[in-house]
């Protein structure tokens, strides 16, 4: 069965359904780059566009309803971060990144859609306008392959493609020029219809977490332990999986440090003295060249990164295991476990949620 946002396109019946639709029309834009008016006037635009691209129209059903589904949701948080410079000059910067957070939200919480389609829909958001700017960017190869290792390259100058067609502005030539370079340079480098392969896991990593490295290198693996990083939301099930584990394996673990000294997960400044507390029991691990899990929700690419640092200096190899249940079963979950969150609080998490990204671990493992 083909997985479809809502089968009813008309655009009235679409900002009836769904909320953020509705507040597009209220949503202005640049008076240069959007000459055509609201987000609201673009998005139908640019869904228009889209459906006449022989590109699109060569897809399968399915994958024309993923590119359907990020058109129409590309630009939903414009709405938040849009700011008027006056005489009509409005910049929306960061409504990209922010919309990816929206877009997965809505499509886990309200809209249940598959986890592989899901995630290529709010990278497609994430990155709409990266082909137009691909140059722009600091170390435009590396970038280019970091995205290629999350969505179809091809799918992506579609969207941006579509985007463009859908405005009224006078550069519009110049930045379709731009797509032209985009696809010539993805399949100069072997990743315009599919992933860029690394030879070895350790190349992947090495490539994407190392400056001044190149595509090509290999490095010689000589892991002196397997770190395994969990990640997910509270209530996801992570203990379960970890009792599924070798009985051996020692686990650092947040929550039980912090129930061991009564620090309640609210406590800023207590949190900080958790995490380092973890961090030197797992550096004994580290020491001693041990296989050991870190437990935690670890759920932005942030706090994941400082810890694989930590991990890797000391010559692991990490594994990311990221565990997901449907929405209305994670609730559930949460209810039924012996320290439940308040729902409000869940909610507020998934708003942060970034999903882990091959890129950032020698291994990343996803149970959905």
């Amino acid at each position: 069965m083909i997985w479809q946002l809502t089968k009813d396109k008309d655009w009235a019946s679409i900002e009836k359904q769904f909320s953020w639709v509705a507040e597009m029309k209220h949503v202005e834009q640049h008076k240069i780059h959007h000459a055509e008016g609201n987000v609201a006037i673009h998005t139908q635009m640019v869904l228009n566009e889209l459906q006449k691209l022989s590109s699109f129209q060569d897809l399968n059903e399915q994958d024309k309803e993923i590119l359907w589904a990020a058109a129409l949701m590309h630009d939903v948080e414009k709405r938040s971060t849009s700011v008027d410079e006056g005489n009509g000059y409005i910049s929306a910067n960061g409504h990209a990144r922010r919309g990816e957070y929206t877009v997965r939200t809505v499509l886990f919480r309200d809209i249940p859609t598959p986890f592989d389609i899901r995630e290529q829909i709010t990278s497609l958001v994430r990155f709409h306008g990266f082909p137009l700017w691909m140059m722009d960017k600091p170390e435009p190869l590396r970038k280019m392959l970091e995205i290629n290792q999350r969505t179809n390259m091809q799918y992506l100058r579609i969207l941006a493609e579509a985007d463009i067609r859908g405005r009224i502005c006078e550069d519009a030539g110049k930045v379709l020029d731009a797509l032209e370079y985009f696809e010539l340079f993805c399949k100069e480098h072997g990743c315009w219809d599919k992933k860029k392969k690394f030879v070895t896991d350790a190349a992947r990593f090495h490539y994407f977490n190392t400056e001044d490295s190149y595509v090509e290198y290999v490095p010689f693996e000589n892991f002196k332990c397997e770190v395994t990083m969990m990640s997910g939301l509270p209530g996801m099930g992570k203990d379960h999986y970890i009792q599924s584990l070798d009985k051996d394996i020692p686990v650092v673990s947040l929550d039980a440090i912090r129930r061991k000294y009564k620090i309640s997960p609210t406590d800023k400044s207590g949190n900080g003295r958790v995490v380092q507390m973890a961090k030197e029991e797992a550096r004994t691990y580290l020491r001693k060249g041990q296989n050991f899990v870190w437990n935690a929700t670890n759920i932005t690419q942030q706090m994941r990164s400082q810890l694989v640092d930590l991990f890797v200096s000391y010559g692991a190899k990490v594994k990311i295991v990221y565990l997901e249940k449907p929405y209305e079963q994670w609730q559930s979950q949460n209810r039924n476990r012996e320290y439940p969150l308040p729902e409000n609080v869940l909610d507020k998490l998934l708003g942060k949620l970034e999903i882990p990204q091959m890129t950032e671990a020698h291994e990343v493992e996803y149970i959905v």
